[in-house]
């Protein structure tokens, strides 16, 4: 591990990833905070498995993933209260609008909105999106509440979007994003 990293040697990040096609970036997230030892543990909705398998993400993060509110587990607490208790950074990698919609609004119906609605821990958000839903004015107030919560947002880049056109949308990089929760843990 590159010694300007070690600040981050066993932070347990929680990395939200929802149904964007992006999703498949979330692996390349992963594989870096592990390089650098990050704790990750993934969390993905039922739209995000439709992209990217949670095996995945299991194989990257070295941790299980979880997908469901309803897996029953061996202890007695919930598991997305642990998951919300024990974060230290809940990362939501790629972020849909309707991901944002669901923080902004307090509705939580599935793992990733309890987590959300749950932890105490710091969010660090990186939407990704067609450029008309990013622009809308109902996805711009969302990210506006959201940021006068506190949470931090990486910026989508400009670039050719999975739906054809070209504009602001496409997930940031996975350095900057990696990046990012270095200067967090720096901080």
């Amino acid at each position: 591990m590159s010694e300007s990293y070690a600040h981050l040697k066993g932070k347990r990040v929680v990395l939200g990833v929802s149904g964007s096609i992006a999703a498949y970036k979330a692996a390349d997230i992963c594989s870096q905070l592990v390089k650098w030892e990050v704790d990750v543990h993934v969390v993905m909705t039922s739209e995000a498995t439709k992209i990217i398998a949670p095996i995945t993400l299991q194989t990257m993060s070295r941790n299980s993933v979880s997908t469901d509110m309803w897996e029953v587990e061996e202890k007695w607490e919930p598991g997305h209260i642990d998951l919300a208790d024990s974060a230290e950074l809940l990362l939501i990698a790629p972020a849909t609008a309707h991901t944002l919609a669901k923080f902004a609004h307090g509705l939580a119906p599935d793992l990733l909105s309890n987590i959300y609605l749950a932890t105490l821990a710091p969010v660090m958000i990186a939407p990704a999106m067609n450029g008309k839903m990013l622009d809308h004015p109902v996805t711009q107030q969302n990210i506006a509440t959201l940021k006068q919560r506190g949470h931090s947002f990486i910026e989508p880049d400009i670039g050719m979007l999975a739906c054809g056109y070209e504009g602001k949308g496409k997930l940031a990089s996975v350095e900057i994003i990696c990046q990012a929760v270095s200067e967090h843990f720096k901080s």
